[in-house]
């Protein structure tokens, strides 16, 4: 992202805070083949439940059977939860307890299995609704970042009074593309094509723009707005 990364050779590197998809990692282990790589997950409210180091989006489903001293985990109404020796029992001020009857908390990331992995495909407070379906800007976002071109895109809802909200994608192209000939007419058709292919009409972006950057937050998170 900063234009830099050839300019640093790292052993190690973690991620953790957000999604991190196929893409990422893919990218990652191409410019620093010689780096081990984690992804952390970990709740302000639970603290570290795992990291994932086999290079694979996701985490084993294998994790929900462990039964840890330190740490649990549960798939709940689609939904990741934490059982940890680490856990907070309630918000300063607020006197509902975050914890269930058995000890968890619910993270809000929405978890899926396939395959017996466990992918995480949005969070349950971001969803778009289209005509009464559920989008997940997360999941569009992991298809149009696998684009060899894409640097990055925030996926986010444009309302509609007929349908309350439409799909549409911010787009950061990489410079390379661009400079070997490559327009932004051409990735745009590409990435529509490759949507149809993979997700339902209600998923497909009706319209996808070119921008330079997106707005980040101090802790490095995208900053959504879904309208």
């Amino acid at each position: 992202m900063s234009g830099s990364a050839d300019k640093i050779s790292p052993s190690y590197i973690r991620l953790s805070g957000e999604i991190v998809d196929q893409g990422i990692l893919d990218k990652l282990s191409d410019c620093y083949p010689d780096a081990s790589i984690a992804h952390a997950f970990a709740s302000t409210e639970a603290g570290v439940a795992f990291d994932v180091r086999d290079g694979f989006a996701g985490f084993p489903a294998s994790f929900l059977e462990r039964s840890e001293a330190t740490v649990s985990l549960k798939i709940s109404n689609g939904t990741l939860h934490i059982r940890s020796a680490r856990m907070a029992q309630k918000y300063a001020g607020t006197a509902r307890t975050l914890q269930d009857e058995d000890g968890f908390v619910d993270t809000g990331d929405l978890v899926e299995i396939h395959n017996g992995r466990c992918h995480f495909i949005g969070r349950k407070q971001g969803v778009i609704n289209v005509g009464g379906l559920k989008v997940y800007p997360e999941e569009v976002e992991t298809v149009l970042n696998q684009h060899p071109a894409v640097e990055m895109s925030l996926v986010h809802g444009r309302r509609n009074p007929i349908v309350g909200a439409l799909i549409v994608a911010d787009i950061i192209v990489r410079p390379s593309y661009l400079a070997s000939g490559g327009s932004f007419a051409t990735l745009k058709s590409e990435l529509f094509t490759k949507c149809r292919q993979v997700f339902p009409p209600h998923k497909v972006p009706v319209a996808l723009r070119e921008v330079a950057s997106l707005k980040i937050a101090n802790s490095g998170k995208i900053l959504r707005n879904h309208a």
